[in-house]
């Protein structure tokens, strides 16, 4: 069984919500082509209401990671197409060069102070970062929650827009087992260990193992290597040094072990079956020279696309969270050889998806 999780729990209310016939949006541009969607903004009716952005011309977003990572780089692209879609006053890409909460909320503070009035933020401390999303939203501000959402439960931006990392993390094992063959001896690399995300895919994998009935051990699961490359080549170089020989497959669910364990498996000869995750492109070539059996890849262009456009909805108060704090899921995608040239139809067909279940379910709009 897939481990339970808060967007399959989310699309069991959403699905009651239709079936009730709650008042909804639709939007114009659901099921167009990605060449279409310049020609089409997202749009919808919830009542009397419309839920176009009929002027973004006076918001202001800014995407704010938690640091320096590889994975934020999309949005930086996808928040400057969103600009000129929506006709935005300006979407800013910024990032401290440290992860750490104090140096994040100073940014955003002088973010607010330049102007800025939307904030799509990957909070540095899960535990602590509600506490910034409470104090914009007390001064008005439009708040995200982009690629990882609050420690606890509870969520004090207008929304989280995540992959279920979860989720992602048990097709990742799912995928790394069936490589193996159904059975033998795999290992775990992740992220920083205090990180709510990490937890979520040590819970993901774990339950992918159980279910092999014991057929697959769980020899080891290392974290705090995603840091930054050398740590993590450094990991696995001591991990196949050490078990190599005993090591039937490798999972990753953070980005750095991911590239390391792909380069180290194919330059040592070990016949581990290696599924990263992401789709860098040494991670992609791996798997179409057969290297390495699969990736999973999230969908960061999805985040900032459809963040951009529901937190300009929200400032402008055309609409509403109809439910706020809500979790959604942005998508998560096992690519292997067989559609490694194809997988990103799938992404840009989630991201359209997800639009269209903001206008029909997550928001009301005035």
């Amino acid at each position: 069984m897939r481990p339970p999780s808060r967007s399959i729990l989310s699309g069991v209310v959403a699905v009651a919500v239709l079936m009730a016939g709650s008042a909804a949006c639709t939007i114009k541009s659901s099921g167009a082509s990605s060449g279409d969607r310049a020609q089409a903004p997202a749009s919808g009716r919830s009542g009397t209401g419309t839920a176009d952005l009929t002027d973004g011309a006076g918001t202001k977003v800014a995407l704010v990671p938690g640091g320096a990572h590889p994975y934020f780089q999309p949005w930086k692209a996808a928040g400057a197409a969103a600009k000129r879609q929506y006709g935005l006053g300006d979407v800013t890409f910024d990032e401290t060069s440290e992860w750490d909460q104090q140096k994040q909320d100073n940014l955003v503070s002088t973010l607010a102070a330049r102007g800025y009035d939307a904030f799509g933020i990957f909070g540095v401390s899960p535990t602590d970062i509600n506490t910034t999303f409470a104090d914009l939203k007390s001064q008005g501000f439009a708040v995200a929650s982009l690629a990882s959402c609050p420690a606890g439960g509870t969520d004090k931006a207008d929304f989280c827009l995540s992959t279920d990392v979860e989720v992602a993390a048990y097709k990742a094992a799912k995928a790394a087992i069936g490589a193996m063959g159904g059975k033998g001896t795999l290992v775990h690399l992740t992220g920083n260990n205090v990180d709510a995300n990490t937890q979520l895919s040590i819970r993901g994998v774990a339950e992918a193992v159980k279910e092999s009935g014991g057929k697959v051990k769980l020899l080891q699961t290392i974290t705090d290597v995603d840091k930054d490359l050398q740590t993590a080549q450094k990991a696995v170089s001591d991990l196949l040094a050490a078990k190599g020989d005993r090591i039937q497959g490798i999972v990753t669910t953070a980005y750095n072990p991911a590239v390391a364990a792909a380069d180290a498996v194919e330059s040592s000869g070990f016949k581990a079956k290696v599924v990263a995750i992401d789709d860098d492109a040494k991670i992609l070539g791996a798997i179409k020279d057969g290297s390495v059996a699969a990736t999973v890849v999230q969908n960061p262009v999805g985040q900032a696309e459809v963040g951009t456009w529901a937190l300009a909805l929200l400032e402008t108060k055309q609409c509403a969270m109809r439910q706020p704090g809500r979790t959604i899921d942005s998508g998560s995608f096992v690519v292997t050889k067989a559609n490694a040239g194809t997988y990103d139809s799938a992404r840009k067909a989630k991201t359209e998806q997800l639009k269209k279940q903001f206008a029909d379910t997550y928001l009301v709009c005035k």
